[in-house]
């Protein structure tokens, strides 16, 4: 475990990085600007680009990516050795990554996609496209050369939606498992307030698949069900509110844990579930978690964890900012989308 050195200068670090990134008060300063190129000089003051705005989407998109994958970086450098569940949470790019290279491989494509560095956490050889047995070598990802999950076996028709789900959904519970299991390696001060975070994340990820499969695919319940994320064996967090109760009357979903996060009636209007609204409502209240417990938990490993979730949120949302602007959306009408207060 981490001495008490180690994690003060982490979280030292930590709180100097904090205090310049676009979470808490200065996220309202993003809602000021309504072109790309003020995204650009706002996020970047000192290196902004004079390019067609186009090119600066894409290129803006990596720098802030790349920024913040290098902040969380420096921050994991502090200790000797960093504990399991904080290189755990840095991998999340490459299993993010290793879902597009799945994606290309099902379309046949002859060149792999773009990927993030990460540095000495990487374990998956992505230089080696198309090549899966090369790319998995040595690591926890060999479960996709099985034949029903490999991508890249032989078959008449381009990749099918449910069989690209089924790797997507493959990878994510091998994320929150291994996460879950790397969660009590830790001492039990350091793991309390992550713990509550990671059960209301996997708890909130479960409801989402739910309403989504049920809004945009038709899918029964018990296909639904198999698709839950376990937090550990035998165990699953299955939301079976969000599998039984009718999708178009908001009455019946009262005194669900998740209500409040459901969308809110309209008068004159038909209510039915909207699962992106839902998703960005229990993002925002993740959030928020992670925001109190960072400032609240200085002295465990609780505060590190934080650290990473505050700037994974503050990537997604200045990447959401940045497209949402490409589109010709201003960032107010981006923020009410997001469900993100200013």
């Amino acid at each position: 475990m981490p001495g008490t050195g180690e994690q003060a200068y982490a979280y030292a670090k930590a709180c100097g990085i904090i205090g310049k990134s676009f979470v808490g008060k200065r996220v309202s300063r993003l809602a000021e600007v309504n072109r790309l190129s003020e995204l650009d000089r706002l996020v970047f003051p000192n290196e902004s680009r004079d390019i067609p705005e186009r090119e600066l989407l894409v290129d803006m998109e990596d720098r802030i990516i790349q920024r913040g994958v290098k902040q969380i970086i420096s921050v994991l450098d502090s200790f000797i050795k960093p504990p399991e569940l904080l290189i755990r949470l840095v991998r999340t790019y490459e299993y993010e990554d290793l879902k597009i290279f799945c994606g290309a491989l099902g379309q046949g494509e002859s060149k792999g996609p773009d990927f993030t560095d990460i540095g000495a956490f990487r374990t998956v050889n992505f230089s080696a496209y198309p090549n899966l047995e090369a790319m998995v070598a040595g690591t926890e990802f060999r479960f996709l050369l099985q034949e029903d999950l490999r991508p890249d076996r032989k078959k008449e028709k381009p990749e099918i939606t449910s069989e690209n789900l089924a790797v997507q959904i493959a990878l994510d519970r091998q994320y929150y498992q291994s996460l879950w299991n790397d969660l009590f390696k830790l001492k039990r001060r350091d793991r309390i307030g992550i713990e509550k975070i990671l059960r209301d994340e996997l708890s909130l990820r479960n409801a989402v698949l739910a309403l989504r499969m049920r809004t945009y695919y038709g899918m029964p319940s018990e296909e639904i069900r198999e698709k839950f994320i376990a937090f550990e064996a035998g165990k699953k967090s299955p939301p079976e509110t969000a599998l039984t109760l009718p999708m178009d009357h908001r009455a019946d979903w009262k005194g669900w844990k998740w209500e409040r996060f459901l969308n809110p009636e309209k008068p004159g209007e038909p209510w039915r579930v909207d699962p992106r609204y839902f998703q960005n409502a229990g993002s925002k209240y993740l959030y928020r978690q992670a925001r109190f417990s960072f400032r609240r938990s200085a002295s465990s490993l609780d505060s590190i964890f934080c650290f990473i979730k505050l700037k994974l949120f503050e990537e997604d949302l200045l990447t959401s900012v940045a497209e949402g602007l490409g589109m010709g959306m201003t960032s107010r009408d981006i923020f009410t989308l997001l469900e993100v207060e200013t």
